[in-house]
């Protein structure tokens, strides 16, 4: 990946529905180029999917919280149930104290109790620790650029 193609992608990432004109622009090339280079991430997997971003307190899911969750055992093989609770967002498999990191987002409280409810019915599972954003300060998607040396800690 060269310095154009990582100069696509925080351009996509500031607006993917930008057209292959105004985007070949912004990095030096045709529309044409744009777009063929475009495909090449794709086809590479370094593009995964193109969403839309949503406001969450605006569709009803404002509370976040990320639940730490301890086991008996071995969670790797528990993918697909933690995946059946829709309103978890992300699930890892973690080093640490605890097995799995989740993240989760609901409308209120009560219904966060209700997915820890449903975490600990999943098998293995020995205990949660929730924790609840009160604000976020601030989100960004990874950055396409490479660090500095001097960034690098």
């Amino acid at each position: 990946m060269d310095h154009i193609d990582r100069a696509l992608l925080a351009q996509l990432q500031q607006d993917a529905t930008q057209p292959y004109a105004a985007l070949g622009q912004a990095v030096g090339l045709s529309a044409g180029a744009a777009h063929e280079r475009v495909r090449k991430l794709r086809e590479r997997g370094v593009i995964r999917r193109t969403s839309v971003e949503v406001d969450p307190a605006a569709v009803g899911s404002a509370v976040l919280a990320y639940v730490m969750v301890d086991s008996t055992s071995w969670m790797g093989d528990s993918a697909p149930d933690f995946a059946a609770i829709p309103e978890l967002l992300e699930a890892h498999v973690i080093a640490g104290s605890a097995s799995v990191l989740v993240k989760v987002r609901t409308a209120t409280t009560e219904q966060l109790q209700d997915v820890l409810r449903r975490i600990y019915a999943i098998e293995g599972v020995s205990g949660t620790q929730a924790t609840v954003v009160l604000e976020t300060f601030f989100e960004r998607p990874l950055s396409p650029m490479p660090m500095a040396a001097d960034d690098r800690s």
